[in-house]
């Protein structure tokens, strides 16, 4: 098979071996090991590549779409290939070629210009934009999270789209922007979680150019910019590993996508991952990143690679880094070896059950029918110790112990929200809170969000109560196109309301073109008087935490013995009390149902205990709670002294 290539009548040139082992640990990082780099002064590219599977491997240099330069590559030690090769530079296009018959992309590719099977691009990063001088990222205490997918946030969907919301941003009150993945994924559209190249950017959004510029001009306006991961495991299509590195994976253990990437046995696999987070924080100053999963990453070894990625990072890059988790698992000892925080389910579960009533699938966890405790419950232990599950037996998991005890971290080691793209985009109909829920209801869990010490994360459109949904959507074509769509459908045929196969046959297709439109912002919504209401409300609270909690969030005891209690009164009455260095107290009181409570004596005094200044409260009208000890329903109230 010659893929319609020409071959080099001469032999290629005779070129020193430029390979270079992995790194070790206390070595500063001076190249890549994966992807080709760049040494602009002798207008040279060496390029790599791990292929300990394959018999061959040659550089192909295409010309044009019938006429390439094909060069052998030199095999060195341990399944790598490198070759070094003059008069090449930024915007070199090249691929592999596995045993004179396969073209693949570099999977540590900075670009794919043609998508996921096309040629990868040599990009020399010293020809893009220059990193922000003076930025040294913001404190943790100081993050306001909000999650944008780049292609469905602004009608351009592309990291210049971005660019022009970082005003609005601002001005709202966020502090850091999370990107969905952006890695390269096939197609035009997905979430960005089928990603099989997880160096490059997705050319749908824009260039590396591009989003570096995006970062530069986030930091110009003091907002950060945290970026999504995935380590646990590569997308369906465009993935070529398996043809000439098959050490990536192992039968050992498996995952929801498969054979699982082995982090126990290959170094070259942790180092490309390893690499991986370095260049997104090193070339394009991203300030942080979110790993995807990681109860999926299969990883029993003494030196585990998530503790060991914390480790370098911390070794190599000389500012501060905001590493955040998703784990269902709820491995509270992962927060206490260099990672800040973890998405937090159970805060969102709990809510949601609260405003909603909905106790089906994994919400039956947060319900007192097979939990023992009420979505209240789970809601203020959440608040007061992080977890609502610290080994508890999970009836949606068949009474399996799920969490770890987390009641002695700080509170800001927790992210909390209310809606992100996995809790709407994974109904099958991506119905937002919105739509969902009544607005005294939303408006009374979200005044407990901002004001609590936990992190919060908003999704993009909810300031303004965004009507549109947010569903699954990809861009896969052919069998694998139907496979997904029929397995989405299927996925939900155990829900009453889908029971039938003609209900099941109006979940939207993942794949059609409008279900991804139907998932774009309208950014006209914002401009009428609904959305103006919750803009304000939103801004408002936003502010009140900036100037009120943030600067007390250093004084947040933490420890073994939580310092922090909490209290359900009346059904739907939680009152939670954090303890601050000094005999200091934040507080919070809310009446979470849709009756009046009548307040009993013991939280009547918490509420009029001397000292304490009133933070905020939602009807400013409501002094009467204390003579009257009645507290109108959806009611919050927050206090400190």
């Amino acid at each position: 098979m010659d893929n319609g290539m020409k071959s080099q009548k001469s032999p290629p040139p005779k070129l020193r071996p430029a390979f270079r082992p992995p790194l070790t640990n206390k070595e500063p990082l001076t190249h890549y090991n994966f992807g080709p780099s760049v040494d602009a002064a002798r207008n040279c590219v060496e390029f790599k590549l791990w292929a300990p599977s394959a018999q061959s491997v040659s550089l192909v240099l295409p010309k044009s779409k019938s006429d390439s330069t094909r060069l052998p590559m030199q095999r060195q030690s341990n399944g790598w290939y490198t070759l070094e090769v003059p008069n090449t530079g930024h915007g070199t296009l090249y691929q592999f070629q596995i045993d004179e018959h396969w073209l693949v992309p570099d999977p540590a590719s900075r670009y794919q210009p043609n998508n996921v099977h096309g040629p990868s691009q040599v990009v020399d990063f010293t020809n893009l934009p220059l990193l922000h001088a003076e930025w040294r990222n913001r404190p943790w205490e100081e993050v306001i999270l909000y999650e944008v997918h780049v292609g469905t946030f602004t009608p351009q969907g592309t990291f210049q789209g971005v660019i022009e919301k970082l005003d609005y941003l601002k001005d709202l009150g966020i502090t850091a922007i999370e990107l969905m993945p952006i890695a390269d994924f096939p197609g035009q559209r997905n979430w960005g979680y089928d990603g099989v190249l997880p160096f490059a950017p997705d050319s749908a959004y824009g260039t590396p150019s591009d989003l570096k510029v995006l970062v530069n001009e986030a930091h110009r306006r003091g907002l950060m910019v945290i970026l999504d991961v995935v380590y646990n495991h590569f997308g369906p299509d465009g993935n070529y590993l398996h043809l000439y590195a098959k050490p990536f994976f192992t039968e050992k253990y498996h995952t929801p996508w498969g054979a699982a990437i082995d982090f126990e046995g290959t170094p070259e696999v942790r180092e490309f991952f390893i690499e991986n987070a370095l260049f997104w924080l090193k070339e394009y100053g991203f300030d942080g990143l979110r790993l995807d999963a990681v109860h999926a990453i299969q990883d029993n070894s003494p030196h585990p690679f998530l503790q060991e990625l914390t480790e370098r990072i911390q070794q190599i890059v000389p500012r501060p880094i905001h590493l955040m988790l998703e784990n269902d698992d709820n491995r509270a000892q992962l927060l206490e070896s260099g990672y800040q925080a973890q998405w937090n389910d159970d805060f969102h579960h709990a809510a949601h059950v609260i405003v909603t009533g909905e106790t089906g699938g994994y919400y039956r966890d947060y319900d007192q029918a097979d939990s023992g405790r009420s979505a209240i419950e789970h809601l203020g232990r959440c608040l007061a110790e992080g977890f609502a599950y610290q080994g508890e037996p999970s009836a949606y998991r068949h009474q399996e112990r799920r969490g770890e005890n987390s009641s002695h971290l700080s509170p800001t080691a927790f992210v909390n929200f209310l809606q992100n793209h996995d809790q709407i985009g994974n109904r099958a109909l991506g119905e937002r809170l919105s739509q969902l829920a009544s607005p005294a209801a939303r408006q009374a869990l979200l005044e407990c969000l901002l004001l609590a010490p936990g992190i919060p994360l908003l999704f993009m459109g909810e300031e303004w109560g965004a009507k549109g949904p947010f569903l699954y959507f990809c861009d896969f074509q052919g069998e694998l196109a139907q496979q997904v769509r029929e397995g989405r459908r299927q996925e939900f045929a155990r829900f009453p309301a889908f029971a039938d196969p003609t209900q099941r046959a109006g979940i939207p297709d993942p794949n059609d073109l409008q279900t991804f439109r139907a998932s774009c912002l309208d950014w006209s919504e914002p401009e009428k008087a609904e959305g103006q209401h919750w803009l304000e409300l939103y801004g408002r609270l936003l502010r009140l935490r900036q100037d009120r909690l943030v600067p007390r969030l250093p004084d947040f005891l933490s420890g073994a013995g939580s310092p922090h209690r909490y209290e359900v009164f009346e059904t739907c009455g939680l009152q939670v009390r954090w303890a601050l260095s000094g005999g200091q107290r934040w507080q919070l009181t809310a009446n979470l149902g849709s009756r009046t409570l009548t307040v009993p004596p013991t939280i009547l005094h918490n509420l009029n205990t001397a000292g304490l200044d009133c933070v905020y409260r939602s009807d400013a009208n409501a002094a009467s709670i204390l003579a009257t000890g009645q507290m109108p329903a959806w009611f919050v109230i927050w206090q400190t002294g």
